[in-house]
């Protein structure tokens, strides 16, 4: 359930007040970007690496606006059936079913298989009609009478044809179903795309969104998002997973951690009872911060400097 729909951001300002408030600590550029795009009503391609924010800045938008979040969740092989509607055909058979009578009396006294034909034909409005749509995400951001946000997730896992599918969507708020021509937006949804960059978007796509590029937070930010999720971990130990974290970015690794790794991190340490940080605590838990036994190796040979308050 969203909250009631809420007035656009009055300013940059104002959507940093209002994205805080709901419990997302926004950098300068994300609050420029967000006010833009609610204002121009112009999507946001959002990349980063995983684990950044960006599909819970989405979440946020929709708290901050309130607006009914709408997510699709992209992956090969998505196509536009999964993506905008599906014909309930069930519910198609059962109303032939149901009214097999008046469709003896529509045929009744055809000369021919033509004529007969085309009586048919006539009532295809009747079994091609909303009350047999079913809408998937797409089109229920379309057909929401309450403002929605929707939230196209990943969308680089998705085949490149898929994107020719959303331009129509971004560029015109509408989309062509044809049994039925043309739907267009009954209220404008905002729309939010995230990619991890696994393939190269289009140009196509990019023209059509504003861009913001959401990066490793920095220390400050970090530090920050820490104190605001996890107000029961001690100030030194938040610095101190802080600056750990940030040392650990620092080394080759396969995938350094994420802003999601850290709050982790930190809720582990603070249920294990720590008051800081030592070499043999960072060694117990290095499973929580990095996900691959190669990088987990790498780190174990700086156990002393991770550990250490700061450089």
């Amino acid at each position: 359930m969203s909250d009631q729909p809420k007035a656009p951001f009055a300013s940059v300002e104002d959507a940093a007040a209002r994205l805080e408030g709901a419990s997302y600590l926004p950098s300068p550029q994300i609050s420029t970007v967000s006010f833009l795009a609610d204002r121009m009503e112009k999507p946001i391609l959002v990349e980063g690496p995983a684990g950044v924010g960006k599909t819970e800045l989405a979440r946020a938008l929709c708290r901050a606006l309130g607006r009914e979040l709408i997510r699709l969740q992209c992956y090969e092989g998505l196509d536009e059936a999964k993506a905008l509607y599906e014909w309930e055909y069930a519910k198609q058979l059962l109303y032939t079913q149901l009214l097999k009578d008046k469709i003896g009396e529509m045929l009744a006294g055809a000369g021919s298989l033509s004529e007969a034909a085309e009586r048919v034909a006539s009532g295809d409005a009747v079994f091609f009609s909303e009350r047999f749509l079913l809408p998937r995400p797409i089109l229920q951001a379309l057909l929401s009478e309450a403002p929605a946000l929707l939230l196209v997730d990943e969308v680089d896992k998705a085949d490149p044809e898929f994107e020719a599918f959303l331009l129509e969507v971004l560029a015109d708020n509408a989309v062509t179903v044809p049994e039925l021509g043309t739907i267009r937006a009954r209220q404008v949804p905002r729309v939010v795309l995230t990619s991890n960059a696994t393939r190269e978007l289009s140009d196509a796509l990019r023209r059509r969104c504003l861009h913001l590029y959401i990066d490793f937070p920095t220390r400050e930010r970090e530090l920050r998002i820490i104190r605001a999720r996890l107000p029961q971990l001690s100030e030194k130990l938040s610095e101190q997973v802080v600056d750990a974290i940030q040392k650990i970015r620092s080394l080759d690794l396969k995938k350094a951690p994420s802003i999601a790794e850290t709050l982790d991190w930190a809720q582990s340490l603070a249920l294990l009872n720590a008051d800081s940080l030592s070499p043999e605590l960072v060694a117990s838990t290095l499973s929580l911060v990095l996900k691959h036994e190669g990088d987990v190796e790498k780190a174990r040979g700086h156990l002393a400097a991770i550990a250490a308050a700061r450089p």
